[in-house]
């Protein structure tokens, strides 16, 4: 069995930071006390196992509570992965997200369109997202 949780203090710091920093193709060099921060402005979401509370999945929520949710740094680390643990985490996020009555959620993935679709996103060919990289802000 797993558990979502929103409590911050549940959140394993060592184990997030080095699969965003060091596993992720978006955050990879990501220091210590930017990371810190994202999550003190963030809505975040920690996977647990339940019976050793070992962290094993995250995910990152910008919202403002009423327009605007942009869902980042989601992951299930790969040895937990195959389980429906990204479903189970997905379906918590958008229970949060539903009673918010945002109009827009927002996401970027490479890879996990699949998994996005499930919970009604769409790849946005309107030409109106727009975006302003900095790829070497991290290093």
């Amino acid at each position: 069995m797993f558990t979502i949780s929103t409590d911050k203090a549940r959140l394993n710091f060592p184990t997030l930071y080095a699969y965003l920093s060091r596993d992720s193709y978006w955050a990879q060099g990501i220091s210590e006390e930017t990371q810190h921060r994202a999550i003190a402005n963030s809505v975040c979401f920690g996977v647990y196992e339940d019976a050793t509370n070992q962290q094993v999945g995250f995910a990152r929520l910008i919202t403002d509570h009423a327009t605007f949710a942009y869902l980042c740094d989601v992951f299930i680390v790969p040895e937990f992965q195959g389980r429906g643990l990204g479903k189970q985490l997905m379906a918590d996020i958008e229970a949060y997200l539903l009673p918010l009555g945002c109009r827009r959620w927002g996401l970027v993935t490479k890879d996990a369109h699949g998994l996005y679709e499930q919970f009604g996103f769409e790849v946005e060919s309107s030409g109106r997202w727009m975006t302003r990289k900095f790829p070497d802000v991290y290093g």
